[in-house]
């Protein structure tokens, strides 16, 4: 039976102990399947330092667990891309360590798309999960492609929001596409395929979620995107790994502050003492990308989008204006009781609750249990 090059980018795949750009090289110097014929693995015996199970599994590939791999593939719904597909994503092709296939469920199209990757914390805070939300949202509705972890917290709200869109959002998991991690996200998951999203990862089909996934899972979602974004993330936290590989992978890193006594921000902090640019709306963000050496392509699509994110711009100013008033420095940063905003401002409470309610509503205050809070 012959075999396709699908087969063939699973047996490299497959090579025990192999950097991924070792195997690259030698698909550079000999040929995908030329590797697996005798002469050459005769010349790799001396020419290279191969151990003996590496030539072991290039003069002789499991082709029955390679199929298996296929057709277990085929059951969760999901389709293989490999290196030399004009689908792969052509981005990801330029990190250090692309991976050789990529196991796909959903849209295809979406993996040359202009994507920006949301990551942060797990245990983020509802004002995090709440801003990663709403950016994923507006980043969304000019045209990128929300790139996250399917994780809790900043992932997920990241997912969501972009499902309010019509540009959709990638997901790109540490487990085989038959596994759903947290499994919590399984409906999540339903939604962004059923919502013309995609679902992605490097790992064989059944495979677990394990703490070393994690960390390969997130050079991906880097090298998948034009920059990172991060909302909310701990000094210890997987999302300055994922910001780690995007300057790397040369790629721009953002990063939203947040208040000084959270714990959950001081890496986002850091990200911005070592150069990460500061974000607080989406301006900053395409700004940013617009004046970027980009190809022409990218150029283009956000010259296209700016009068967009201008439009909004304007509409948020102009809703400012109609809210902001001297209520407002009634309010602190800590949680003010609204007996206390009465005392300060002097104004009638029913003025003040009204008022209030306006501020909450053009993203000024919050209502927080015992009061408001400045935002």
């Amino acid at each position: 039976m012959n075999k396709s090059r699908t087969h063939y980018w699973l047996a490299l795949k497959l090579i025990p102990r192999l950097a991924i750009y070792k195997k690259l090289a030698l698909v550079d110097s000999y040929g995908l399947t030329e590797l697996f014929s005798s002469p050459i693995t005769s010349l790799l015996s001396t020419t290279h330092k191969l151990t003996s199970k590496q030539l072991a599994a290039f003069n002789q590939p499991d082709w029955s667990r390679i199929d298996e791999i296929i057709q277990n593939s085929i059951c969760c719904n999901s389709e293989i891309i490999t290196f030399d597909d004009p689908l792969y994503p052509s981005l990801l092709k330029q990190i250090y360590d692309p991976p050789l296939v990529i196991f796909i469920q959903g849209n295809k199209q979406l993996l040359n798309q202009n994507q920006l990757a949301l990551v942060g914390s797990r245990s983020a805070s509802i004002n995090g999960r709440e801003t990663a939300f709403s950016l994923a949202q507006q980043l969304s509705e000019v045209g990128l492609v929300i790139t996250s972890g399917l994780a809790l917290g900043i992932d997920a709200a990241a997912h969501k929001g972009a499902l309010t869109s019509t540009a959709s959002t990638i997901a790109v998991v540490a487990t085989g596409l038959d596994k759903v991690y947290p499994a919590r996200h399984r409906a999540l998951a339903q939604q962004i395929i059923s919502n013309n999203g995609a679902i992605i990862s490097e790992f064989l089909p059944g495979t677990l979620p394990k703490a070393g996934h994690f960390p390969k899972r997130n050079r991906i979602i880097s090298g998948l995107s034009i920059g990172v974004l991060v909302v909310e993330a701990a000094l210890q936290s997987g999302s300055l790994i994922t910001a780690r590989f995007a300057l790397e992978q040369n790629r721009d890193v953002f990063s939203i502050p947040s208040a000084i006594n959270n714990p959950q921000a001081k890496g986002c902090h850091w990200l911005i003492k070592q150069g990460a640019k500061l974000v607080e709306d989406l301006a900053d963000i395409i700004n940013e990308l617009t004046f970027l050496n980009k190809p022409n392509s990218h150029i283009a699509e956000f010259e296209k989008t700016q009068g967009i994110v201008n439009k909004r711009i304007d509409q948020k100013e102009q809703n400012n204006n109609l809210c902001v008033d001297e209520l407002l420095a009634s309010v602190g940063f800590e949680v003010t009781p609204v007996d206390k905003v009465v005392s300060r401002s002097k104004l009638p409470i029913e003025e003040v609750l009204t008022r209030l309610t306006l501020l909450e509503l053009s993203g000024h205050v919050a209502a927080v249990p015992g009061g408001y809070l400045r935002l």
